[in-house]
């Protein structure tokens, strides 16, 4: 091919892809939207075959970029861990980690591992995606995700940190004062529940366990929220139940805004995982935040 794209356009093109939008890309490559625009329409004409759709409002890969972007990630991933690996000759990693989690996760990072973190390794950078939708971290570009046990693919190396948690219904001294708190996750049927939309779309189960028995109930309720955060808050205000975990639940627990029920149906599971692809060479920076989890954990 005549006039084969370079390095740089590969980069730039994914860059567009991975933030769906030219503006958010020039942003990150220090660039103006209008030196992207030119560069792609540049790009197509040397490869021969659009590769965007792209309308005022959105940006999306056509069949033929969306196979070209499939491709690149491995590469432009192998070509990001070389120049980690050389850096680390120096003996000090350097370069951009990037960690998809959600945003209790994150959270907790922010409280003692991130502080410690950059700075120990001054030359390296975090880039903390929150993220409910349990991506792939792979097809998205991430170096590691941060999930609960349950939800980490099998196929990837996990690393335990923090405590145990537990996810408990909770409610406010108003509410309990005027209904009857429940014995038995059976009785939520017959409450106000506020419920919960995962990123997915679907509407979160309520799950129990005690002695053995395993009870997941879809609760009935005329709220329905995608936030813990507001949840918390809305049963504060006494709007119903709310299905919370321990750590967003805590504070509203500590003044008595809120009060735990049906606590002894709700034993601690395992809590969050660090996770990251078993089959590649761990960048120098992954390693070193590994090292600092585990140490602050």
């Amino acid at each position: 091919m005549k006039d084969r794209p370079t390095l740089s356009d590969m980069t730039a093109f994914m860059a567009i892809v991975a933030h769906r939008s030219f503006s958010k890309a020039a942003q990150e490559l220090g660039q103006s939207p209008s030196t992207l625009s030119h560069l792609v329409r540049n790009l197509e004409a040397k490869m021969g075959v659009r590769l965007l759709h792209r309308t005022t409002r959105s940006v999306s890969t056509t069949e033929a970029g969306d196979q070209l972007a499939t491709r690149l990630r491995p590469v432009l991933k192998d070509f990001d861990l070389a120049i980690d690996e050389v850096g680390a000759l120096r003996g000090r990693p350097s370069g951009t980690l990037r960690i998809n989690s959600s945003d209790i996760a994150i959270r907790l990072l922010l409280a003692s591992v991130v502080p410690t973190f950059l700075a120990r390794y001054p030359e390296m950078s975090l880039d903390l995606v929150t993220d409910g939708m349990l991506s792939d971290i792979i097809a998205k570009g991430f170096d590691a995700g941060i999930r609960l046990g349950d939800d980490v693919p099998r196929d990837m190396i996990a690393i335990r940190f923090g405590g145990d948690v537990r996810f408990v219904p909770v409610a406010s001294p108003h509410y309990i004062a005027a209904n009857p708190a429940p014995t038995t996750p059976e009785d939520l049927r017959h409450h106000t529940c506020i419920r919960f939309r995962l990123p997915s779309g679907r509407l979160f189960h309520w799950e129990f366990e005690k002695h053995g028995q395993s009870i997941s109930i879809d609760v009935p309720g005329p709220l329905t929220l995608d936030s813990m955060s507001l949840m918390a808050e809305a049963a504060a205000d006494g709007l119903g139940i709310a299905y919370l975990s321990d750590d967003v639940a805590r504070s509203f627990i500590q003044r008595g805004a809120l009060r735990f029920v049906l606590e002894d149906w709700c034993p601690a599971i395992p809590g969050l995982f660090l996770y990251y692809p078993g089959h590649r060479h761990v960048p120098p920076g992954l390693r070193a935040f590994i090292d600092v989890l585990k140490e602050r954990s």
